[in-house]
């Protein structure tokens, strides 16, 4: 039987980068005599990459957006967050023992996150997390991104595992309908960006923090999923 794939979204589920994201956006839009944004504001903003979310912050503001203004922005906010990496960015409490315990158990481990690989494969490296992981697949990876259940099951193939043996552990509603649409079962981390309460996108299971992720969970919601079948 093929090993337990359990798949993590990076930001806001394996790592903190809230200060840095809000860092890089508010140097980002400066530019255009914005506003400041603030970390109640980043739960709208984040979730489709750089660009949606400098466009977003300019709708935010009331302010139109050039289309031609869009690529130099965008390369503004990746230059100042690359040279400022890994920030103040950090894995949540708990992530490295949550991950010792599931590869102690034979599971195998994969990140699938909408952030470009030109700034997630790096962070990870920074931060030593980056060969913790089977797999690691972006937001340019392949031509669809979460939501769409193509980035999950194309995450799978590349990590060698088997749809019926993985679980998609995410902060967000598109992890959440990700793993609904590629039915495979979810774990939603209440800590995250979200702006709406975790409980309400529907998981099979929410977790508080990172000591009840084990073996066990992921198993019974793999159980759960053949009973259910």
């Amino acid at each position: 039987m093929t090993s337990p794939l359990v798949i993590f979204d990076l930001d806001g589920t394996l790592v903190d980068t809230a200060p840095d994201l809000i860092d890089s956006l508010n140097h980002t839009i400066a530019a255009a005599g914005l506003m400041p944004v603030t970390f109640n504001d980043l739960t709208h903003l984040v979730g489709q990459g750089v660009r949606v979310m400098v466009q977003r912050a300019f709708a935010l503001r009331n302010k139109e957006l050039p289309k031609e203004d869009v690529e130099p922005l965008h390369q503004r906010f990746i230059a100042h967050y690359k040279e400022e990496m890994p920030g103040q960015s950090k894995p949540y409490p708990g992530v490295p023992e949550a991950l010792d315990r599931l590869t102690a158990s034979g599971f195998r481990l994969a990140v699938c996150t909408n952030k470009t690989s030109d700034l997630a494969l790096p962070l990870l490296e920074k931060l030593g997390l980056k060969d913790r992981f089977e797999t690691i697949t972006c937001g340019d990876t392949f031509e669809w991104r979460k939501p769409d259940a193509r980035h999950i099951l194309g995450t799978i193939e590349k990590a060698g595992g088997d749809v019926a043996r993985s679980v998609m552990v995410g902060d967000s509603v598109n992890d959440i309908l990700a793993a609904k649409n590629a039915k495979i079962p979810s774990i939603g981390v209440t800590f995250g960006y979200t702006d709406v309460p975790m409980a309400e996108l529907g998981p099979d299971v929410t977790i508080d923090r990172y000591d009840t992720l084990d073996a066990a969970l992921v198993e019974r919601l793999l159980a759960q999923r053949v009973a259910a079948a």
